[in-house]
């Protein structure tokens, strides 16, 4: 299995998205992150789901999780108004890592190897020429397993 015959079209949003229209993206597909790409359709970082939940959570909360007892439903219930008003770049880590990419060529192992060196939930499969690069799909690693013990 070679990366292009892994990869599949898969949701993108760009840096200045609406943070609650990519969070809504996010829960409706049940998707682990979102590929984030620049102007020129290129992937540029990797908004992951929990990074999503993190920008939701009240610092003060996150330096203490115990004081999460002491928030009450009513509040607790309210926590996406945070990213109103708030782009994807908001939400992206202060490091944030340049997206893990694969070659077409790459082997189901060389994939594998990347997303585990990375901790990734996906790797971004490119096609690079001299006119540039083109994203050609994503690969997820619940979809990179699935086929990995299909195949065994």
């Amino acid at each position: 299995m070679r990366a292009r015959d892994l990869a599949v079209e898969y949701e993108t949003v760009g840096v200045d998205t609406d943070a609650m229209a990519a969070a809504r993206l996010m829960a409706e597909r049940r998707l682990p992150a979102l590929l984030v790409v620049d102007e020129e359709g290129a992937p540029k970082a990797i908004l992951p789901a929990s990074q999503m939940i993190k920008v939701l959570v009240p610092s003060y909360v996150v330096d203490d999780p115990a004081l999460a007892a002491v928030v009450d439903e009513r509040h607790a219930d309210r926590l996406c108004q945070a990213l109103q008003g708030r782009t994807v770049r908001d939400c992206l880590s202060k490091k944030v890592p340049v997206p893990p990419l694969a070659e077409p060529d790459a082997t189901a192992l060389e994939v594998a190897a990347l997303m585990a060196q990375v901790r990734s939930p996906l790797v971004a499969v490119v096609q690079r020429d001299r006119s540039g690069s083109r994203l050609l799909g994503v690969i997820t690693a619940s979809h990179l397993l699935e086929r990995l013990l299909a195949a065994s």
